[in-house]
């Protein structure tokens, strides 16, 4: 061949560690080690016994390649004959597990290359898949006889998992959904995580919830270093509110499963930038039957034996027209106010209303809501709601 070809990866530089060889004072070397560490420009003034160093060192080996992380090669093709080459087509393939991408920046053929000298060419790619990758680079030329010549050459190398989320579910009592993301870094490295966002689907909006007030300035619950050492894992806490146009639509929020996909950005090393965003979120729809009864408004704490307000909201989750009557049962600590047994009158098909109820409870401590009935008179069916919410009760003597 008269070319010689060249494949190099471009990663940045890492701080020097210093191999640690001290003894005690009274030791036959005596004060002769640290002596030369304190001596050695590498180390760190006052930290010599700690393997930090000041100075940066190029990579001795091919490292890791993480998904997310953007892979940079540096390429060249080097005339190390004495004739001049025509025709240099140099291409570079990426070949992954499911596609083959052509990661060269130009296509057109370079018309000569003199002797040595030299073809470079500096690629990119920001890696989407885990496993096994193979970067094939060919070159094909004409030599002065005009002979056409052509070899390739292949270079195998692994992209592992940077970090392993996990996803947990909440649904709330009203169309609230909430989302626990636990991010786990399994690399051997320190990460800065620069953003973990949830973007949510079209009908939902969403409310992060890893920040704190403090004295009026918003701080994440994390403190001021966003850190994730290795094998760390951090929970992340969002809530999920359906849109107004959706959420009266009980039919369409009751099947809605597609949440949304977590977008997490973080650096490594000397500002490394990786990516990950998740495939699309599902959890499990809800099952709220025919009738759901959900509460609006309710105090957190009441006094003992006074009475006090909640608002409910009934919606008709079936796709036939109910016709509903209210009863009120008594249990032992909670006792109801107000005619039992009434008519709500008809309700349709994903509609709602809204019901005012008044209640007291007669033990203190905290007491669970029950006793709600609704009665479709259509079909005879009875629906019983209890333990629906909570709340504090106390004497009044002791109630701020």
């Amino acid at each position: 061949y008269f070319l010689i070809f060249a494949v190099m990866r471009l990663t940045k530089p890492t701080l020097f560690t210093n191999v640690l060889v001290t003894c005690e004072e009274r030791d036959l070397p005596g004060s002769l080690f640290n002596q030369l560490m304190k001596d050695d420009p590498s180390t760190v003034k006052g930290a010599e016994t700690l393997m930090l160093g000041e100075m940066l060192t190029l990579p001795q080996n091919f490292g890791n390649i993480f998904l997310g992380e953007t892979f940079s090669s540096y390429i060249s093709v080097h005339n190390d004959s004495n004739q001049v080459v025509k025709d240099i087509l140099v291409k570079a393939d990426l070949q992954t597990s499911s596609q083959r991408l052509n990661l060269s920046a130009s296509s057109a053929a370079v018309a000569e290359l003199k002797p040595d000298c030299c073809i470079d060419d500096v690629i990119h790619h920001e890696v989407k898949e885990i496993g096994t990758h193979i970067l094939v680079c060919a070159v094909s030329y004409t030599t002065q006889t005009g002979e056409k010549m052509y070899f390739r050459k292949f270079f195998k190398f692994q992209v592992l998992k940077p970090l392993d989320v996990k996803t947990k579910f909440y649904n709330a009592e009203t169309d609230e959904v909430f989302l626990e993301a636990q991010i786990q870094n399994i690399t051997t490295s320190p990460m800065f995580m620069e953003k973990v966002s949830l973007e949510p689907s079209m009908m939902y909006n969403v409310a992060e919830l890893n920040t704190v007030d403090t004295a009026g300035k918003s701080e994440s619950t994390f403190g001021s270093r966003t850190y994730l050492q290795p094998m760390d894992t951090r929970q992340y806490l969002y809530c999920l509110k359906p849109k107004q146009e959706f959420a009266e639509k009980a039919g369409i929020i009751k099947g809605v499963t597609v949440i949304g996909k977590l977008d997490i950005v973080w650096k490594t090393n000397l500002g490394e930038r990786g990516r990950l965003q998740t495939s699309q979120l599902q959890r499990m729809a809800p099952g709220y039957g025919d009738v759901r009864l959900s509460l609006e408004t309710i105090p957190d704490t009441v006094n003992l034996e006074e009475p006090f307000d909640i608002t409910c909201k009934i919606t008709n989750c079936s796709e036939r027209t109910m016709d509903l009557v209210l009863e009120m049962c008594n249990t032992n600590s909670i006792h109801w106010c107000g005619v039992s047994g009434r008519q709500l009158g008809k309700l349709h098909p994903s509609s709602s209303l809204h019901l005012a109820l008044t209640l007291l409870s007669s033990v203190q401590g905290l007491q669970s809501v029950s006793g709600l009935r609704l009665t479709d008179t259509f079909l005879k069916r009875t629906y019983e709601y209890d333990d629906i919410a909570q709340v504090c009760v106390v004497s009044s003597e002791f109630k701020q």
